[in-house]
Order: structure tokens, then sequence, then C-alpha cells
């Protein structure tokens, strides 16, 4: 039996996964089943080449995702780059959330969902929801995000740190007219450059000529936001208009075509999740993607890394080897990929 707390993108890849190979599964998940909301997100060949591996049906994948033409990148410095899509595709969040719902929903894979999970008694082999102690029996994962409950006490000691950046995510409610002069089905970023060589801040965004919205996103280094939670919600547009034209003043003419004709921006301090004091996973207890090892969105391929990982755990359980062997090496790996392309990052800074 695995029991998988958390039923996100990771979440039920993994559940409906195992349950497919008759490997029984449970997946415990607060919201209902469905596409729920959310904002967007890019994921490369290797994070669709994992969920392939665990039984989502490509074609269903390709018809809800479109694929990037490229991705480019620009900074107020002059330097410029580009690099051909490595099998990136683009997703509304909850478009990726319905295909893996109906995955996980014909999988045979037992879903828990209404009650979030409050507490887990690692002795005693239980989940707390609401009033309700739920006995769990064989290895319990992690996939339950930055703020694991699980983590909190496989790993007392190890919680997220504010990474630097609040991040702004946009959606304009019309198709823009005229539409931007940058290449459509690119995934473009420009990047303001700071006196003293560092990065500043970050403007992301893609359109389609086909699409009824583009979507953009800011990185603002600074200090972080005073609020009960790091993931602070939607907020109106016009209360950080004018931080946003601030941060981005290279692109100015192009932030406010996408200001005007958005309503609402989704704000968050980015967080990490520190990995070098972290716990070595067990073949009862496996932690993966946020729950483990978030990462500010600088680097666009969280939800990639949470696939892999999952992948990794359902191809250890199913060849019958040990999880928390995968889960280290797949640390091992990580740690290497993200070194390797802080190397090629500007330096950042926050104010």
């Amino acid at each position: 039996m695995t029991t998988i707390i958390g039923g996100g993108i990771a979440g039920s890849c993994l559940a409906g996964g195992l349950a497919r190979r008759g490997e029984p599964a449970v997946v415990y998940e607060q919201q209902r089943p469905g596409p729920g909301a959310g904002a967007f997100l890019f994921i490369d060949g290797r994070g669709h080449e994992a969920m392939a591996a665990m039984g989502v049906d490509s074609d269903a994948l390709h018809g809800a995702s479109y694929a990037l033409s490229g991705l480019d990148y620009a900074d107020s410095s002059g330097r410029r780059s580009e690099m051909p899509s490595r099998g990136h595709r683009f997703w509304l969040r909850r478009n990726l959330m319905g295909v893996l719902s109906e995955f996980v929903a014909s999988s045979g894979a037992e879903l828990r969902h209404g009650e979030p999970v409050t507490d887990i008694a690692l002795d005693s082999a239980a989940v707390q929801r609401g009033s309700r102690a739920e006995p769990v029996a064989g290895l319990l994962v992690a996939a339950d995000g930055i703020d694991s409950v699980v983590r909190s006490r496989f790993e007392p000691e190890r919680h997220p740190v504010y990474a630097g950046d609040v991040v702004l995510y946009g959606m304009t409610s019309a198709p823009l007219d005229p539409p931007p002069s940058s290449s459509p089905a690119v995934l473009h970023f420009s990047a303001e450059i700071a006196e003293d060589g560092s990065s500043a801040a970050t403007l992301g965004h893609i359109w389609r000529p086909d699409d009824p919205a583009a979507l953009w996103f800011v990185r603002i280094a600074r200090e972080p936001l005073a609020g009960d939670s790091d993931d602070l919600g939607m907020r109106p547009v016009d209360d950080w208009a004018d931080t946003v034209l601030a941060a981005t003043p290279s692109n100015r003419a192009l932030v406010s075509q996408f200001l005007e004709h958005t309503e609402m921006v989704h704000v968050s301090n980015a967080r990490n999740v520190p990995l070098d004091s972290a716990r070595d996973p067990e073949d009862s207890v496996v932690l993966i993607g946020d729950a483990d090892h978030a990462i500010t969105p600088a680097a666009g391929v969280g939800a990639r890394d949470a696939l892999e990982d999952a992948r990794a755990v359902f191809d250890a359980i199913i060849g019958g080897t040990s999880p928390a062997t995968a889960m280290l090496s797949r640390r091992e790996q990580l740690t290497a990929e993200r070194a390797a392309t802080q190397r090629r990052m500007p330096r950042r800074r926050t104010a």
C-alpha cells in the first residue's frame, strides 16, 4: 500500500500510475476532484516523459496544452540568448489537473478528499483529518507542497525560506490589440540588471494569436511581503501597477499594455526548501516535489522536478527496489542541475 498526502500534479500521477499497475494507492487531497483553479506553468519534455511513463495518456496531455516554439532571454545590459524548445508545453494549471483528475478517477486509486490532513503521527502511522485519526499502511509519500504537514513531523527543523523574490502572475482578460511585437508561442524573459550586475527584476510573457488572453509574470527582488501567508493570493492589479512599472523600465510599453488588460494578479513570496540539511528519506516515508526541495519560480522547472520525483518512486515500487534510495539519487541529480543553472544565471539582489 502507498499512501500519498497531496493530490496535486505529482501526487495524482503517482497514485493513478500505481493503481493502474495493480499497486494499491490512497491519495489524500483537500480539494474536490476536478480542474480547480490556479495559474499557468511550463513543463518540458522530461516532465511529459515522466507523466507518460506513469501511464498518463500522451494524446490527452497534448490536447490540453500547446507546444512552445522556443524560449528567449534579454536583459537591460544588452545580453540576449535563445534556446529551442526541449519539449516544452504551456499549461493552464486547471487544464492539467482536469486531465490528471480523470487519470486518477479511472485508475482504481482511492481518493479521500474534502478535509485537509492537519497532522501526521509517524510513530503510530496515522493521519489526522478534522477530529478523526485514520491509520495508514505501507509507504507514506509527502506530495503536500512547500508547507508540507509530513515534513513538519519528519523534519521539524527544516523550514521554507524566502527566496528573495516577490512574484506576480497575470492573465489579460482579452486579446491584446495590437498584439505584442514579440514572437508568439515563445516564452520570453526580460531581466532588469542593476548597476552592480545583479538581477533586480524579470518579466516573463507568452501569447498566441488564437488565444483569448496573454499570460505574464514579474519577479521582483525585494524584501518579503508581510502577511498571514506567503501565498498572498489574488489582488487587484491597480494595487500593484506602479510597483510593476517601476520594476520593469526596459519594457514599459509592453507592461503597460498587460496591466491595462489585466484585472487581478496572483501575488506570493517565492520560497525555497533547502536540501543541504535534509534528513535522509526512509522506505516508510519519502518527500517529493515542493515538500522536499521547492525552489523559486525563477528556475521554471518545479513541476518537472516533482514529476521526476514521482516517477522515481513509481519505478522503485513497481521494480521492487527502495523508494528511499531512489529519492537520494534524485537529490544528487537536482543538486548538480541546480548548481549548473546557477552558474549561468546573473547574480540576484534584494532591496
